[in-house]
């Protein structure tokens, strides 16, 4: 995993170290604080209540150097959240009873990774000891890989080319080659693309709006959309348009912040997987000194405590030009919120990128504990 808070997909998973402050009045005052505070060009949200009930906020702009409103409800790049989709798909087939969850992937995919005895399971939950691919993939080079195309056999290849980071089962280690397998072993049990299998499975079952899987070669936002800015060799630059199949099963998907509640919402309440399946989603690996404090990990998604008591359920992701970070909390209550550019694009310091970092996570909480 990269160890900068600017980079690649797997920097989603940082451990901030520190408690988070206490909530802010509202939801509005945290999001003016990410944009002026933190320097995000634009920061966006959503808030669901238990009954359906949304409020949107904004703040900022969504194109530098212009006075451009950001879009409510905007989409953006949804990143490492494309986790618990695919995720959600590959419980869907637990409970059809076309995977075993501690089978070897090997046993679907043969020949797919060296050792036989990497799981299913231990994909889903980062267990596995595989390399992560994309820290190796020269992102640090963005601006070379910006809009180039990669086949997912070729991510399981670097993924597969450098040493393991331990023993299956062993200990927790974030590594986006988990769910480039877990992509492949949803095409060959369904003989169908995973774009499609999230697409039926998901999006059109609780009918999200803005949420898709880009097309092979597809670089653009379709939808209304705040712009994205990372830093690259040659400075911050607009990245909004970029080749996303290096994340694909790890991270591809294009969503709103409604929709990401919407999503949480109906995989806790029961609506995408089966209630024996869903338990197994919950059971937790620790993640001490690869995720935010407090974070376990299950399979494809993430418990954080809350300061108001209780813990929330969902995910985040980072990619170049998006963060985001949300969930659902022990009430219902479901949040999510998008800024236009990953912590350390803006910011001076490591310690102003990890103050922005935090700041993301403090709104959520604060969302979540009673935040309008």
């Amino acid at each position: 995993m990269k160890k900068t808070l600017v980079g690649v997909l797997a920097a989603a998973m940082l451990c901030t170290g520190t408690a988070m402050a206490a909530p802010p009045t509202t939801v509005q005052k945290q999001l003016d604080g990410l944009t002026k505070q933190h320097k995000f060009p634009a920061a966006l949200s959503t808030l669901t209540d238990a009954g359906g009930r949304t409020a949107h906020h904004t703040s900022g702009t969504a194109e530098l150097g212009k006075q451009k409103p950001v879009p409510r409800n905007g989409q953006v790049r949804a990143a490492s959240n494309t986790k618990a989709f695919v995720a959600t798909v590959v419980m869907q087939l637990v409970g059809e009873g076309k995977v075993e969850l501690d089978k070897p992937i090997n046993h679907y995919l043969p020949g797919a990774v060296k050792d036989d005895r990497i799981t299913v399971r231990q994909l889903l939950n980062h267990t596995s000891g595989l390399a992560n691919y994309t820290a190796f993939m020269g992102l640090d080079k963005f601006e070379e890989q910006r809009h180039r195309y990669f086949e997912p056999r070729e991510l399981l290849d670097i993924g597969n080319a450098h040493p393991v980071t331990g023993q299956p089962g062993e200990k927790f280690k974030y590594s986006n080659t988990n769910y480039v397998l877990l992509g492949l072993l949803v095409q060959k049990v369904t003989g169908r693309p995973i774009g499609e299998n999230v697409d039926q499975r998901i999006v059109q079952k609780i009918k999200l709006r803005d949420t898709y899987w880009p097309n092979v070669g597809e670089q653009t936002i379709r939808g209304k959309h705040p712009h994205g800015y990372a830093t690259t060799s040659n400075g911050v630059e607009d990245v909004t348009e970029l080749d996303p199949s290096w994340g694909w099963a790890a991270g591809q998907i294009i969503s709103s912040t409604k929709d990401l509640n919407a999503f949480y919402s109906a995989l806790l309440k029961g609506d995408l997987v089966k209630k024996a399946q869903l338990d197994e989603m919950k059971k937790t690996v620790d993640t001490a000194g690869e995720m935010w404090a407090g974070a376990q990990y299950g399979l494809g998604i993430v418990s954080t405590p809350l300061t108001c008591g209780g813990r929330y359920w969902g995910h985040g992701g980072d990619i170049h030009g998006y963060e985001t970070r949300g969930g659902v909390g022990p009430d219902g209550r479901a949040f999510s919120v998008a800024v236009t550019a990953l912590p350390g694009t803006f910011q001076n310091t490591p310690e102003e990128a990890g103050k922005a970092h935090e700041a993301m996570l403090t709104t959520v909480d604060a969302a979540l504990c009673g935040a309008k």
